[in-house]
């Protein structure tokens, strides 16, 4: 396959602000084509060091993705570097000054040196998006083509889909077949996936596996490389099924599906509606369910009762219930669902309550306790975790696994055992 390299640019991503999700993005994505990287570096805004790593990846790529650099600001100074690099001068770009100039005219702006620096590029510059959605470049030097993309991660991978994979693709004709499959799993650690998986990835030496902790999801992903797309697809399935078999329940879904998505599209095909009630997450649970488009159908609303009196005065949950049991109890969880199920008229109530810490623990209650439950009429299930963590990542957890109660639950599955 044709390789390349990757450098992404930022003082922000050299100090840790910042996570480096483009470099991510771009390998998976490159990879996923067919094409190979080589090498991913990060430098800051240092001209000295984005120059030596432009120089070595000029000897020995055939393409070269960098990020970062493009804006207006005195550190943005890419386009000075790859001047310098290949001994080109900067020439003022006429189309995307003329692309600027709309841009501060439209808002009553003035045209300042900091924003026209922009328009600013290396002499033969191409420029990606002709419609002007976001700033990027390109480049060919001694047959090594140069992708020069915005730093923000909406902007750079609206032109990786768009224009560079596209580009790099009708360049390069005879490029091996390559899929990829993505599982989605949650309730296991990573060392356990790995464990599960240990006879199948040492059986299956023509896939590469990858393990990646997606908090607080585990993500698969199963690339294989052949001569032609029917093999390559038969072999893929091959594969996803025994890995399928030895996860089972655990793998709630593939490629870009998201747990409240997967829940949702259940949800519609049964024909049923769910309310939420909530205490230690405060809507987050009600927030990732309404993130999927459509789910008016299903969702009839949700409550965040945070303090006793609004668990007492909105859901019915008894005042001697709280005064003997707590608020993060067994109890409580279980009239909280059958509670927010009778108010919204739902087929499922789901109600969690806990201690997201970092204060608030007791012994026999410690930071990460939840409980969550469910009530659907016939049936009323309740169960106690400890999760661990930041107090983000307790309430995060609480609602993957309060989400994945409904689907186990529809599914069939299991919910108080195996998770």
């Amino acid at each position: 396959p044709m390789h390349g390299e990757i450098i992404t640019i930022g003082n922000e991503l050299l100090s840790g602000r910042t996570i480096d999700l483009n470099a991510w993005y771009a390998a998976g994505r490159l990879t996923a084509s067919g094409l190979r990287v080589n090498r991913i570096t990060t430098v800051g805004d240092d001209p000295e060091k984005a120059s030596s790593a432009i120089k070595e990846a000029m000897c020995c790529s055939e393409f070269i993705i960098i990020t970062g650099g493009l804006g207006s600001t005195e550190d943005d100074i890419t386009n000075e570097i790859v001047a310098n690099v290949l001994k080109r001068p900067l020439c003022l770009h006429k189309e995307m000054y003329g692309r600027l100039k709309r841009f501060v005219d439209k808002r009553g702006m003035e045209m300042s040196p900091s924003i026209e620096k922009m328009a600013w590029m290396p002499e033969g510059s191409k420029l990606l998006d002709p419609k002007g959605y976001a700033c990027g470049f390109a480049l060919e030097e001694n047959n090594v083509h140069l992708y020069f993309l915005p730093g923000v991660p909406d902007q750079m991978r609206y032109l990786m889909d768009k224009v560079v994979i596209p580009d790099l693709l009708s360049r390069y004709k005879t490029l091996p077949v390559l899929r990829q499959r993505i599982l989605k799993l949650y309730g296991l650690s990573e060392p356990q996936v790995a464990e599960a998986l240990k006879e199948i990835t040492g059986r299956r030496k023509e896939f590469i596996f990858g393990f990646y902790p997606h908090f607080p999801e585990n993500h698969i992903t199963i690339s294989l490389r052949g001569k032609d797309e029917p093999s390559v697809l038969e072999k893929l399935n091959s594969v996803e099924k025994e890995i399928k078999e030895a996860l089972g329940s655990y793998i709630f879904g593939t490629g870009n599906d998201t747990m409240e998505s997967v829940v949702g599209e259940l949800l519609k095909r049964k024909k049923m509606t769910i309310s939420v009630a909530e205490s230690c997450t405060g809507g987050h649970i009600s927030n990732l369910i309404t993130n999927v488009p459509g789910s008016s159908i299903y969702f009839l609303g949700g409550v965040v009762v945070y303090s006793n009196m609004s668990k007492e005065k909105i859901l019915g949950v008894s005042p001697e219930t709280l005064k003997s049991y707590g608020a993060v109890s067994d109890q409580t969880a279980k009239e909280m669902a059958e509670g927010v199920r009778e108010v919204m008229k739902s087929d499922i109530g789901i109600a969690v309550t806990g201690i997201a810490g970092p204060e608030g623990g007791t012994k026999e209650k410690p930071v990460g306790t939840v409980y969550i439950s469910m009530a659907t009429g016939s049936e009323l299930f309740s169960k106690r975790y400890r999760f661990w963590g930041t107090r983000e990542q307790i309430k995060k957890n609480t609602a993957m696994m309060a989400l994945d109660w409904v689907r186990r639950y529809i599914y069939g599955y299991s919910i108080l055992s195996g998770i």
